[in-house]
């Protein structure tokens, strides 16, 4: 069984991590500022600058929102002081990465251009023609954004085309052999 709603969460110098009305959790720092809002079974205590959760009952539901909330608000101290970030590449003759102001085009061998739009806490960078990385202090929006870019075109096992994580390891398989 997983303890991870018992860890006590350290706030670093820089963060500061305040709780509103109607349970809401707002951590700003120096990167920005993120807001949460705690279930209703879970408690929020926070005493010299240590966070602790506790939770109301042993049900299995409060249980797992327990773990949940832990989890997300470390996420979220982290994302404040450091961020997060995702690199893909692309491998594909042709394939290629581009930015058009607020807009992520993409190149994946399809008759037309895929473009994304890049939402306004995410940031772009592109590295080369082949290899961007998305970046921000959301760790479930660079997630989700990269995955979305990822699933433009996703990589195939026999010639290993498409837009990859930069450290995915893809499995390849042998294509059909003549007779």
């Amino acid at each position: 069984m997983s303890r991870i709603g018992n860890r006590k969460i350290v706030i670093p110098e820089g963060v500061s991590v305040s709780l509103t009305d109607n349970n809401t959790i707002k951590v700003s720092g120096k990167l920005g500022e993120l807001t949460y809002t705690l279930p209703e079974v879970i408690k929020f205590e926070m005493t010299d600058n240590v966070i602790t959760l506790t939770r109301a009952n042993d049900l299995k539901e409060t249980k797992a929102l327990h773990g949940t909330s832990n989890a997300n608000l470390a996420n979220m101290i982290k994302g404040v002081t450091e961020g997060y970030q995702k690199n893909l590449e692309i491998i594909g003759v042709g394939y290629r990465f581009s930015t058009k102001g607020d807009v992520l085009v993409i190149n994946a061998g399809y008759s037309h251009q895929v473009e994304m739009k890049i939402p306004t806490s995410i940031k772009i960078e592109v590295l080369s023609n082949t290899e961007i990385s998305v970046s921000g202090i959301d760790k479930q929006l660079v997630g989700e954004f990269a995955a979305n870019i990822r699933k433009v075109r996703e990589p195939e096992p026999y010639k290993g085309k498409g837009i990859r994580y930069k450290d995915e390891y893809i499995r390849r398989k042998e294509g059909k052999k003549a007779a």
